[in-house]
């Protein structure tokens, strides 16, 4: 189901069709390099992940991480863009994600104006924030690009890595 549109890309709720595309997006250098391994080794595993987070997120929500498409390539996915409620967050929290070859390309601009253009319109939220490592310098400029706010430094997870929290009214 297309939840939106940009010019480049259609904004689309993920379903189970789409683990084989979430397999390698979720194995792709960067995302296991700054999101995390997931351990997903099969489509079978990306099937589980996909119902148990996003798919999951759509029925207790109303939103969570979407399937970017290229408009030009028809039904081709190129990443992800969402917005996602963690019980470790007090504010509902924006992330994006790009196969390698889509990076550095603007889709994770476009993308995320049209999440936050939601978040605000669709769902009435007040504020966002993201988090990300310390190290990932691509994506603190495009939070920072987006209009988010370095806020403060924080420890939201079990494994005690030491995030950066931005922020933004809407």
């Amino acid at each position: 189901m297309c939840v939106a549109e940009t010019e480049r890309l259609f904004v689309k709720k993920f379903t189970k069709n789409d683990a084989s595309f979430f397999l390698e997006l979720a194995n792709s250098p960067n995302w296991i390099k700054y999101i995390g391994d997931r351990n997903l080794k099969s489509v079978k595993d990306a099937e589980e992940y996909l119902k148990n987070g996003a798919i999951k997120s759509y029925k207790e929500f109303g939103f969570g991480f979407y399937k970017l498409e290229l408009k030009s390539e028809r039904n081709k996915a190129i990443g992800t863009c969402g917005i996602v409620k963690r019980e470790e967050l007090d504010d509902v929290d924006i992330g994006f994600a790009m196969l390698p070859e889509y990076e550095g390309k603007g889709f994770g601009y476009e993308s995320s104006v049209e999440i936050l253009n939601i978040a605000k319109r669709q769902f009435n939220l007040k504020r966002i924030v993201a988090i990300t490592l310390p190290t990932n310098k691509s994506s603190i400029h495009l939070l920072e690009k987006v209009g988010l706010s370095f806020e403060k430094k924080i420890k939201p997870f079990e494994n005690d890595e030491e995030l950066l929290l931005f922020s933004k009214k809407l």
